[in-house]
């Protein structure tokens, strides 16, 4: 649009208040461009303005993406961790301190072990408590239960086994100065037997009393004319009737068990007899046995019962 020639143009600038209008030197005539389209310092660029803000809004498009990126990395390495931590159970948790349990729940290293109120295993019992007492000992008491069997081995020598003998007169199963002993310290019962090796014959008589104190108090008393009667028959030859044999005594618990040892052919027993003194010592030791296997099995039988 054309506006006119000639004259001086007023220099108003819309965007300064108060503009002044300045004296300009004449200038040809020219045709005005419409005022917005110019390039005068004082003419905003509208154009230059809308790419900036434009810029300006693209960056913080890019920054939101960009940060939507990160943080979906963030998420990935987090469900990462998690898978890993639930399928072992060996390593570290990523978790806040927050989940970690409490220390209250977390065994201490310094935690003192759980104590116990002392017990102790009752004392064994004694195998020769069940032998010095008539009233303890209870078990079934027979000749052929003390000596059971036909025959008897000690060591390599085997003795045959002979008659035996039961009796509740303890003296009449004695001689010398045994009747007496066994009578005085009241003697209940007297089991014999007798075992042979050859021509050497030894009868074991076992006598029995209510308690310790009378067999140990026999056994004392006992000297050395106190000599169990031989035991012969049943294919043994009488011996020890007049003829000097060996003999011997002692006791355990509620028993004194005596020996007498010597020939079936009527000879004497001289220090020379070793085979005598051999196996008397032998069945001596074996009536010792068989007497303090007696308290073990009833010793035994009491610990299981309780």
């Amino acid at each position: 649009m054309s506006f006119g020639q000639g004259g001086p143009q007023s220099q108003w600038d819309p965007w300064t208040p108060q503009s002044q209008q300045q004296p300009q030197q004449p200038q040809q005539p020219q045709s005005q461009q419409p005022w917005n389209s110019g390039n005068s310092d004082n003419t905003p660029d509208w154009a230059a303005l809308a790419e900036a803000s434009e810029a300006r809004a693209k960056r913080r498009r890019l920054f939101f993406i960009g940060g939507g990126a990160l943080a979906t990395v963030a998420i990935a390495s987090a469900v990462a961790v998690a898978v890993v931590s639930a399928n072992g159970s060996d390593q570290a948790s990523d978790g806040p301190s927050s989940q970690l349990p409490s220390t209250a729940d977390i065994p201490s290293a310094t935690a003192t072990d759980p104590s116990f109120a002392p017990t102790s295993a009752p004392p064994p019992l004694d195998p020769k408590d069940f032998v010095s007492s008539a009233k303890k000992d209870k078990a079934p008491l027979s000749p052929d239960l003390l000596f059971p069997g036909t025959q008897l081995t000690m060591g390599e020598t085997v003795y045959k086994k002979g008659p035996t003998a039961d009796t509740r007169t303890c003296g009449s199963a004695a001689q010398g100065t045994l009747p007496k002993v066994l009578d005085t310290n009241k003697c209940t019962r007297l089991i014999r037997v007798t075992y042979t090796k050859g021509d050497t014959a030894v009868t074991v008589g076992v006598a029995v009393f209510d308690n310790e104190a009378q067999a140990t108090k026999a056994k004392k008393d006992a000297d050395k004319k106190s000599i169990v009667r031989s035991l012969s028959g049943g294919g043994v030859k009488s011996f020890c009737t007049g003829a000097v044999c060996r003999s011997t005594t002692n006791s355990y618990g509620r028993y004194a068990y005596f020996t007498v040892a010597g020939f079936t052919g009527g000879k004497d027993v001289t220090e020379k007899s070793t085979g005598v003194f051999r196996a008397g010592d032998d069945l001596a030791e074996f009536a010792f046995r068989q007497i303090r296997r007696r308290g073990e099995a009833q010793a035994s039988a009491a610990a299981e019962t309780g």
